[in-house]
This record gives structure tokens, C-alpha cells and sequence, in this order.
């Protein structure tokens, strides 16, 4: 329709022109309308054909190749074959709403391009640095095997310690494949959430006294919270946010543990009075070997991947983990967990 106005005006133009020019020189109305009248017809027949043969045609399919583009094969035998009644306006839309997604696109694959190169440089140099630590020791051994045993068993203990933590790394990259893939199932059953959060806290009580921490529940919440989960997966991720926690808090500190009743769900929280993370660290907190102080978190130990595998373990659960923190007060991990009626 609008191809049609659009020719209509050019021919318009076209015939007035040639009309006022044929007055011009002729001085006669009756020349003017009949050369206004031939070059009126002459172009619109003309335009019109050049436009819908050579330029709307191509727009046309253009427009339809971009449109099938978008909505993909299944759902566009779904819907049926589309035609549109103004494609030159729909092919500007489509094109500027095509050529977004697809910056969007490229910007991701370029943060996924980065994030993946950190992580095969982190992953190197996590294997690296116990590799290499072992090769020291071994070739200290060799020396002193016969003539200093007493060195021999202590550098031997530390390859031990080594090997160890190879050891812990590669089972927790395997435990975040198989989450990832869906390898390892979750086995939903209803437990007391409460109880088991008393029996991680007490089987974590000697390490947290070796730092000087005071781990809590306080009593209001100590009630009874059956929840459905996977129970052991769900004391894998309370070990590794109290091991956290416990890592980067204060001297003398504290980490305390708080559920709350929500809706359908049950929110609990870990809390610490710690040194805190900046607020620039939060959205890559649950990555891969991201370590807000290296030096610091080799200190404490750990193989980096602990915050990962739990938000791997909730993310199956279809359940959510958030952080918030304030530098030299404290941080606080809160995830949710469905009730078990």
C-alpha cells in the first residue's frame, strides 16, 4: 500500500514538472494537462516497476530472511509464513533489534573469551605451584635420604601435604563439571535444616578454635525447619561458607548462623565479623579460582573453588545465593532453600 503512495507521489512530481515546463514554453493548458497526463502514467507505470522489481522485491526478502532468522525454524512453521504490510519500516526495525542482539552476543563471547582465559591461567597456575613444590622436595629426598633422615620424613610430610592439595583441586573441578552437566543427581528428601546446621557447627567447633572463632546459632532459631534438598549436598555448601567465613574473619571473631522463614522457602544465613569485600569484588565472588587477596587466601589454604561449587549445588536445587558485605564489618551469605511442607 504505502509503495504504491510512494510512486504515486514521484509520479506526481514528475508529470507536474513537465507539465509547468511544457506551459512554459507552449502557453497552452491543453498541451500542459496532455504532456502532464503522458508523463504522469508513463512514470508511475515505470517506477513502479523498477521499485517493486528491483528495490522492494529485495527489501521484501531481506526482511523475511531476517524475520525467519529470529523466530527459527520450528517456530516459524508454527506461525506459518508471515507477511509483512510495511516492510521497509519493519526491515529498519528488525535490522536495528538484529544488530543489538548481536553486539550483545559479541560482548558476551568476548567476556567468555576473557573469563576463559583467566581461568586456564588460573587452573595452570593452581597445578603449577604443588607440582613444582613436590619436584623440590623430591630432589631434596635424594640427597639427604641416606644422611638425614629426619629431613628426609619431614620434606617427605610436606610433598605428602602437596599432593593432597592436588588432590582436593582436581575433585572439586570434578564435582563442578559434573553439576555443570548434570552428572551428578540431586536427591531430593525432607530434613530439619536446623538439625544439620548444629551438626556441621559441630563438627567444625576444634577448627574454628585453633582460629580463635566463635561459631553460633542463636536460640530463636532453633526450632524445627524441614526443608526438601539434597541433605548431604546442601552440608557441603554450610561447611564451605562456614570455612570461608571462619578464613577471612577477624582474630578473636565470629560467625554466626541464622535461618528465617520466608513464604514457601527458608532463608539461611551465614554471617561474619571479618575484614569484609569490597563491593567491586562481589559479582565475581562465585567464580572459578577468583581470589579477592592471593597471598591472603594462600595463607588459609583452600583450592578457590569452594563459593563456585556452592552455587553450582543451589543452582541444581533451582535455588539462589546472594552476598553482602561491608570492608572491616563483616559478610554475610544468604541462600534459600524450598520448604518440605
Amino acid at each position: 500500500m504505502k509503495l504504491s503512495i510512494l510512486v504515486l507521489i514521484t509520479a506526481l512530481a514528475v508529470g507536474l514538472s513537465i507539465g509547468l515546463v511544457n506551459f512554459h514554453f507552449q502557453q497552452s493548458w491543453y498541451f500542459m494537462l496532455v504532456s502532464f497526463g503522458i508523463s504522469f502514467a508513463t512514470s508511475f507505470i515505470l517506477f513502479y516497476y523498477l521499485l517493486e522489481k528491483f528495490i522492494y522485491s529485495k527489501i521484501k526478502l531481506i526482511y523475511k530472511l531476517i524475520h525467519n532468522l529470529k523466530l527459527g525454524k520450528d517456530l516459524k512453521d508454527a506461525l506459518g509464513e508471515y507477511v509483512s504490510s510495511d516492510p521497509i519500516n519493519d526491515v529498519e526495525h528488525e535490522v536495528k533489534e538484529w544488530a543489538g542482539a548481536k553486539k550483545n552476543e559479541i560482548e558476551l563471547l568476548k567476556k567468555q573469551e576473557q573469563f576463559r582465559r583467566e581461568f586456564l591461567s588460573n587452573v595452570s597456575h593452581e597445578f603449577k605451584t604443588p607440582l613444582f613444590a613436590i619436584q623440590g622436595y623430591i630432589e631434596t629426598l635424594k640427597d639427604c635420604l641416606i644422611d638425614d633422615p629426619e629431613t628426609a620424613v619431614r620434606f617427605l610430610q610436606k610433598a605428602e601435604n602437596n599432593v593432597e592439595r592436588l588432590s582436593y583441586l582436581i575433585n572439586d573441578l570434578d564435582s563442578i563439571s559434573k553439576l555443570e552437566t548434570g552428572e551428578i543427581p540431586i536427591n531430593y528428601e525432607k530434613f530439619d535444616i536446623v538439625l544439620l546446621t548444629k551438626e556441621v557447627m559441630e563438627s567444625m567447633e576444634d577448627k574454628a578454635k585453633k582460629r580463635g572463632i566463635k561459631l553460633f546459632f542463636k536460640d530463636k532459631y532453633m526450632h524445627p525447619a524441614f526443608v526438601r534438598a539434597d541433605r548431604e549436598k546442601i552440608r557441603q555448601v554450610l561447611i564451605n561458607l562456614i570455612s570461608n567465613s571462619m578464613k577471612y574473619s577477624k582474630e578473636n571473631g565470629s560467625t554466626s548462623l541464622k535461618i528465617f522463614e520466608l513464604h514457601d522457602q527458608f532463608l539461611i544465613e551465614v554471617t561474619d565479623d571479618g575484614i569484609g569485600i569490597d563491593e567491586k569484588h562481589l559479582p565475581r565472588l562465585f567464580e572459578r579460582f577468583y581470589r579477592i587477596d592471593s597471598h591472603r587466601s594462600r595463607e588459609v589454604g583452600g583450592t578457590g573453588l569452594g563459593l563456585a561449587i556452592v552455587k553450582h549445588i543451589l543452582e541444581a536445587h533451582e535455588q539462589i545465593i546472594s552476598v553482602r558485605s561491608t570492608l572491616q564489618i563483616g559478610t554475610t551469605f544468604a541462600f534459600t532453600l524450598e520448604k518440605g511442607g
